[in-house]
């Protein structure tokens, strides 16, 4: 026991010494939770749009009106013709133009039934696509008014379907509160992962890693000594990072706090193990720099961080079934937001843990140490 806190001092002595890697491992972390949460956002703003009006009638009016007056579109004006309307587009000045057709108001009335059409600039294919969506549901509500407005009703027929949205876990609709679990655990993995595995293999090039080879040590001493440092750090910034959603983002805590803190343990034993296999097998920074970082971006972008696992090729859910910050993003979010107790994510812990020895195992037996 007195070796592992030796061990343990060592490493606290030796991450004071380097103040660039203490302001990495608690600085850096904490100012990317703040900037991903505000600016990792799929609301799309500021929509610009611009009306091609070939009817100029009450009701072409009315229809502009409906996308005037809201906080997703900027009217940039009235052009004259399709012509002038591609152009716009291409030139970068409007993200969806509005062509509104002649006898708009005229086929309304008659027919019941007119036609309108949406350009859209699709470089962008997600704001496109969603761009496209809040026009429509606009489009949409004009069209249910008017034919409120017009339509001859039966008497003692239904008038009018009112439909009520409940929106369960994030009432608010705000992306903060889906991503900032995602991200929390996110910097658990760089800081567990990333980090201990370049300060151990900086060991290895500064050759103090030898001397501790010639010392009377054993593995599991070692591989204790090197973890818990990294674990406890991962223990402050978690709670930073609790209290900053909690406070700064407003983000509700539905669940259980020493149950997040049990996962949030777990997953630094596995951040690390997985730290310390890769510092086996690189010789030097730059090796273990580029294995950290294919392993740390193959998973951010399969974990459902940023897109929905469920919508992913089939070849990427398998292997996704590896992947632990996928295991531990959903553990988040249905603790933090939807209250889920140790039964209900008793799988991921089951399949977190299983990972963790497997690393640590492997991690021991990479570690060669000569006597």
């Amino acid at each position: 026991m007195n070796r592992i806190r030796y061990m343990v001092e060592k490493e606290i002595r030796q991450l004071r010494r380097n103040p660039v890697l203490l302001r990495i491992m608690l600085v850096a972390p904490i100012m990317q939770l703040i900037l991903l949460s505000y600016a990792a956002n799929y609301e799309v703003k500021n929509l610009n749009i611009a009306v091609v009006d070939g009817d100029h009638t009450t009701y072409s009016q009315r229809l502009v009106g409906k996308f005037r007056y809201l906080t997703n579109f900027n009217m940039t004006g009235y052009l004259p013709n399709d012509k002038q309307a591609r152009q716009t587009l291409l030139a970068g000045n409007a993200d969806l133009v509005l062509v509104i057709p002649p006898h708009f108001e005229r086929d309304l009335e008659k027919e019941g039934r007119a036609a309108v059409q949406l350009l859209l600039n699709a470089i962008d294919g997600s704001k496109a696509g969603i761009a496209n969506g809040y026009a429509t549901v606009i489009i949409r509500d004009f069209n249910a008014d008017i034919l409120a407005e017009t339509r001859t009703v039966t008497p003692g027929a239904v008038q009018k379907l009112d439909v009520q949205n409940q929106y369960w876990y994030n009432p608010r609709l705000e992306y903060k509160t889906f991503m900032v679990p995602g991200v929390l655990f996110e910097l658990l993995l760089l800081v567990g992962g990333l980090v201990s595995a370049l300060n151990l293999v900086r060991e290895k090039e500064i050759g103090t890693m030898e001397q501790l080879n010639v010392t009377p040590i054993r593995k599991h001493e070692f591989i204790l000594g090197k973890s818990i440092p990294f674990v406890l750090i991962g223990v402050v910034l978690f709670t930073v990072g609790l209290l900053l959603g909690r406070f700064l983002f407003q983000i509700p805590m539905e669940g259980s706090i020493v149950l997040m803190y049990l996962f949030a343990l777990l997953f630094l034993i596995l951040c690390v193990g997985l730290g310390l296999l890769i510092s086996t097998m690189a010789e030097n920074q730059q090796q273990a720099l580029f294995v950290a970082f294919f392993l740390l971006v193959l998973f951010i972008l399969l974990s459902g961080l940023f897109a929905a696992t469920e919508n992913m090729p089939d070849w990427a859910q398998w292997l996704n079934a590896v992947n632990p910050l996928k295991y531990i993003i959903e553990v988040g979010r249905n603790v933090m937001l939807k209250g889920s107790t140790f039964a209900d994510v008793s799988g991921q812990f089951f399949t977190l843990a299983g990972m963790a020895v497997g690393l640590l195992v492997l991690a021991s037996w990479r570690y060669r140490k000569t006597v």
